[in-house]
C-alpha cells in the first residue's frame, strides 16, 4: 500500500517538480491549495502525513496544523516556511508539528523527512539488531573469559543497555538471543560470586569490588557538609535497568555526575543488604557490635526497625557528627507529610528517604493477578516501574530539590530477579521462607547447583546454632519443598524475587545528581 502525502501550499502547482520525485519513489500524493482544503481532506480521508505551507492565504499554516492535530493527534504534520524568524518557529513547535523545513526545500529534503517520520521505526529497528549482532560476538567472547569484578559490572551495564534498546523494535528472535545470552551470563557470573566472594568480603583479592557496607562511606561521605544539604534517596529493590529507564524523565533537571553499579552482599534480601548499607558493617559485625539493633531469622518483629540507629552509629564512626532525617515512606499520606516538611530538612546536612514502591511491586506482583498481568515480564516491569515513577511524590521532591539546587543520591539495597526453575530442598520447621536464600540446619538440598557456605562467619554471616548453614540459588532458579510441590513451584515460576545470585540482585545502582 502506497504512503499517503496531503501536501498545502497555495503555489503548489510550482512544485510539480517534488511531487513527481515522490511518485517516482512510490508515493502518493494528494495537492491542495488552503488550509480548509486540508482540514476538509483530513476529516473524510485517511492519510500518511500532511505537508503544510506556513505562509497561505486565509487559514495560515500553524492555525490549520493546531486543527489537524485536534482532528487527529497522531496524524505527523511537517511545516514548510520561507521564515526563519524565532517567533514563527516557536509557534509550529508548539502546535506539535513532527517536523519545520525552510524554503527552498529540495527534494532529497523532503525524503530524509519522510524517512525520519514515516520509515523511522524500521530504519531504527533494521540498525539496532544489526548493531546487536555486531556487539554479540563481543559480549560473547567476554562472557566465557576470566572478567574482574569491575568488568562484570561493565558487561551488565551493556546487557541493560541492549535490554532497553532492543525491547522498542518488534523483532522477537533477537531478543530471545539477548535474553539467551544474559542467561549464559548470569551462569558465568554466578560461578564467579562462587569462586571469589568470600575472598571479596574478607579482602584478600586485589579487585575487590564495593559492597554494601562500603558504598555510602565511598561515594556518600565525601560529600555531606559541602556546605548544602544532600539528599539521598533509597529505592528499595531498584534493579540497574529500573534506574535506567527512569533516568530519562530526570534529564531536564539534574546532570549525572556519578552512576555506577556496586555489589549488594549475600544473602540480597533487605534483612541483610540494607542493614549493611545503613550501618557500614557485614551482618554478624552489626550483631556483635550491636546486638540490641539485629534481629535474626526466626527472632520476631520486623527486621530493618533499627536502620535509623544503626546509620547514626555508622555516621559517628567516620567523624560525620551532622544533623540528619530519616524517613522512610510506606504510603502517599505519610509521603506527603515528608514533602511538606522539606523546607526545614533543607536546614539539615543530611537527608535520608526511603521508598518502598518498588520492593512493594515485586511482592504484590506475586500475590495480585492484575499485577501479574501488568508486570508480566522484564519489558512490562520496567514499565511499571518508569509509569509509577513518572506520577510518584519521589518525582515531585526530585524537581522541587532541582529547583532548589540541591543535590540528591540514588541507590538500592539489591535487585530482583524472575524465577522459573524449581529446586527441591528439604529443610527443618524454622527454616527461613526467603525463595533464594536459605538458613537453617540439616537441609537437604542439590549441592552441585547452589552456593553452599557451611561456615557462616566466613562469609560475615550469623550463625544462630552450631550447625547453621547458608545456600543460595544462582541464575534463575528458586526453592521448592517436596511436599504440594506442583502447586508451589507453578505459583512463583515467573515471579520477581531476591536474596540469591544473579546479576539483577546483586550489581545494583548508585547514582549522584547534580541539579542544572
Amino acid at each position: 500500500m502506497k504512503i499517503k502525502i496531503l501536501w498545502a501550499d497555495d503555489e503548489i502547482d510550482l512544485l510539480k517538480p517534488h511531487i513527481i520525485f515522490l511518485e517516482n519513489k512510490g508515493y502518493e500524493v494528494i495537492p491542495v491549495v488552503s488550509g480548509n482544503e486540508a482540514l476538509e481532506f483530513v476529516e473524510k480521508n485517511n492519510t500518511d502525513i500532511v505537508f503544510l505551507d506556513e505562509n497561505m492565504p486565509g487559514l495560515s499554516g500553524i492555525e490549520t496544523a493546531k486543527r489537524i492535530k485536534a482532528l487527529n493527534q497522531n496524524l505527523p504534520v511537517v511545516m514548510i516556511t520561507k521564515s526563519e524568524e524565532e517567533h514563527i518557529m516557536d509557534d509550529a513547535i508548539g502546535s506539535n508539528i513532527a517536523d519545520y523545513l525552510i524554503k527552498p526545500v529540495n527534494p532529497k529534503q523532503i525524503l530524509l523527512c519522510l524517512k525520519k517520520n514515516l520509515d523511522n521505526t524500521k530504519i531504527i529497528s533494521e540498525k539496532k539488531t544489526i548493531d546487536y549482532h555486531q556487539a554479540f560476538r563481543d559480549i560473547s567472547m567476554r562472557i566465557s573469559d576470566r572478567l574482574s569484578a569491575e568488568e562484570w559490572g561493565n558487561l551488565y551495564k551493556e546487557l541493560v543497555y541492549w535490554e532497553i534498546e532492543l525491547e522498542k523494535i518488534e523483532d522477537t528472535g533477537v531478543n530471545e538471543i539477548l535474553s539467551t545470552q544474559k542467561e549464559e551470563a548470569n551462569t558465568q557470573f554466578a560461578k564467579f560470586i562462587i569462586r571469589n566472594y568470600i575472598d571479596f568480603i574478607n579482602g584478600k583479592a586485589a579487585d575487590k569490588p564495593t559492597f554494601s557496607h562500603t558504598i555510602l562511606k565511598e561515594r556518600l561521605f565525601p560529600h555531606i557538609n559541602d556546605n548544602r544539604p544532600v539528599f539521598l534517596f533509597v529505592v528499595d529493590n531498584l534493579r540497574f535497568d529500573q534506574w535506567k529507564v527512569i533516568q530519562p524523565y530526570l534529564h531536564n533537571y539534574f546532570y549525572v555526575e556519578d552512576e555506577t553499579v556496586f555489589y549488594s552482599i549475600l544473602p540480597t534480601a533487605t534483612h541483610y543488604a540494607r542493614n549493611a548499607l545503613f550501618s557500614g558493617l557485614m551482618p554478624s559485625e552489626i550483631e556483635k557490635k550491636y546486638p540490641k539493633l539485629w534481629l535474626n531469622e526466626n527472632d520476631e518483629g520486623g527486621k530493618n526497625q533499627y536502620e535509623q540507629e544503626l546509620f547514626a552509629e555508622y555516621l559517628k564512626r567516620f567523624g560525620k557528627n551532622v544533623k540528619f532525617s530519616y524517613s522512610k515512606i510506606l504510603n502517599l499520606e505519610f509521603g506527603k507529610k515528608v514533602f511538606d516538611n522539606f523546607h526545614q530538612m533543607m536546614q539539615n546536612p543530611l537527608n535520608v528517604i526511603i521508598f518502598n514502591f518498588v520492593d512493594m511491586l515485586s511482592h504484590a506482583r506475586t500475590e495480585v493477578d492484575i499485577i501479574r498481568e501488568l508486570a508480566q515480564d522484564e519489558k512490562s516491569y520496567r514499565s511499571v516501574t518508569a509509569s509509577w515513577f513518572e506520577n510518584s511524590l519521589m518525582f515531585e521532591m526530585l524537581k522541587f530539590l532541582a529547583a532548589k539546587k540541591i543535590p540528591v543520591c540514588i541507590t538500592t539495597d539489591h535487585g530482583t530477579i524472575k524465577i522459573n526453575k524449581p529446586l527441591k530442598i528439604v529443610g527443618e520447621k524454622n527454616i527461613n521462607s526467603n525463595l533464594r536464600y536459605k538458613v537453617g540446619r540439616n537441609i537437604d538440598y542439590p549441592a552441585k547447583d547452589v552456593f553452599e557456605i557451611k561456615n557462616p562467619e566466613k562469609a560475615f554471616l550469623p550463625k544462630e546454632t552450631m550447625t547453621s548453614q547458608y545456600i543460595f540459588a544462582t541464575g534463575s532458579d528458586f526453592f521448592a519443598y517436596p511436599n504440594n510441590y506442583n502447586y508451589y513451584a507453578n505459583y512463583y515460576r515467573n515471579t520477581f524475587q531476591h536474596g540469591g545470585i544473579s546479576m539483577e540482585e546483586m550489581l545494583v545502582p548508585f547514582v549522584r545528581l547534580i541539579p542544572r
